[in-house]
């Protein structure tokens, strides 16, 4: 199944690195974060890649230009879709690229252990437009256990009882016609799921994103610790 990547944003959140790199080539360990993105999904299986690449796209075309970045049967095709457009417009423009009726969408900066053949499954069966990979939000404080007025203890940046969308979405091609101009992808979503055409698949296991330069801190530490490679490569001797 073609994985789409939506790779074009500015990444502003991740200034001032980004002023000099588009996000998906900053570094994690080794390599890109975009690079373990599409090594996770290679591991399953799924090696043909469309990159929606927009801001600075030139210098991730051209890190994947060489041999020793692209893994063994790697596909990759390249979709300039602008400086400014929408991750609605910029998905909207994969359409003729997209050779099945499902596909994957996920995005160059989220990091997961989910097993993505399951969340494509769960798809397969339901027959409904959009399937989400959905993770427990975690709280970015710390929080008081407070019994009355008394606190009991403290809890450093617990789970929360909400989910979100971890990226990793399975689509059906009917969702290029619902994508609006100057609309983000996840309007659409918002518009389908009154219709029951949306579902989430709950993964528990591990997941975080690269927003900013805490993320991407937290990220290279983990590296560091040899505790990410463990995550995401279990199998790797």
């Amino acid at each position: 199944m073609e994985v789409v990547i939506l790779c074009g944003g500015k990444g502003t959140r991740l200034m001032p690195v980004t002023e000099k790199i588009p996000k998906p080539l900053f570094h994690i360990g080794d390599r890109p974060i975009l690079w373990h993105v599409m090594k996770l999904y290679a591991a399953k299986g799924h090696k043909d890649f469309i990159l929606l690449v927009g801001y600075r796209g030139d210098m991730i075309r051209e890190y994947f230009s060489k041999p020793e970045n692209v893994e063994q049967d790697w596909n990759i095709k390249f979709v300039d879709t602008g400086l400014n457009a929408t991750k609605g417009e910029r998905l909207k423009q994969a359409e003729s690229h997209v050779t099945g009726d499902n596909f994957i969408l996920t995005y160059a900066d989220d990091l997961s252990d989910v097993d993505i053949n399951k969340v494509i499954d769960m798809h397969m069966r339901s027959g409904k437009v959009v399937t989400i990979t959905a993770v427990q939000l975690k709280s970015i404080f710390g929080v008081l256990d407070i019994d009355g007025s008394e606190v009991k203890g403290f809890v450093e940046k617990p789970q929360l009882d909400n989910w979100m969308s971890g990226g990793y979405i399975v689509l059906n091609r009917e969702i290029f016609n619902r994508l609006q101009p100057g609309k983000d992808e996840t309007d659409a979503f918002e518009a389908l799921a009154p219709q029951g055409q949306v579902q989430a698949f709950r993964h528990d296991g591990f997941w975080k994103t690269m927003n900013t330069i805490t993320d991407a801190n937290e990220l290279n530490e983990m590296w560091d610790r040899g505790e990410l490679q463990k995550k995401l490569y279990p199998n790797k001797s």
